[in-house]
């Protein structure tokens, strides 16, 4: 084995280690970690983020962006019914009622995301059937 690969090796071992140790951290702890190195290191984490997402944008070849597939229903504004907002959000969700009224509280809040266009539409028009604001990204 060359000199190159062992060194290799321990690397990959130490890495698993960390990864380990990472993986035993409280959120809070981990936060704490990447704001440490990144003050360290002079980096900051966000940005690889926003490149990756501006990226598929700008390279595509053939001058169009691609259609967007999966959307996300935005509650917005509640609006003077919010008994009949949660009731609805609670049928199309299957939330509890407590879940329901705290997302309906919150507004402006995210109901669900992943969807189809049809099926956010299909979400969109019952919760504005009962006085809702909602938004589709």
């Amino acid at each position: 084995m060359s000199e190159e690969t062992k060194e290799e090796v321990v690397l990959e071992g130490k890495m698993a280690e960390f990864v380990d140790w990472v993986e035993t951290i409280s959120v809070l702890e981990l936060s704490k970690l990447v704001k440490a190195l990144e003050d360290r290191l002079g980096v900051t984490a966000a940005a690889p983020a926003a490149v990756a997402v501006a990226a598929p944008a700008g390279g595509d070849d053939e001058g169009g962006a691609a259609a967007q597939t999966e959307f996300e229903v935005v509650l917005t504004v509640a609006g003077g019914s919010k008994i009949q907002v949660i009731k609805e959000l609670r049928g199309i969700t299957g939330l509890g009622l407590k879940e329901a009224k705290e997302l309906v509280d919150g507004a402006p809040s995210s109901i669900k995301t992943g969807l189809s266009k049809e099926d956010a539409d299909a979400m969109k028009e019952k919760l504005e059937g009962v006085g809702a604001t909602i938004e589709i990204k």
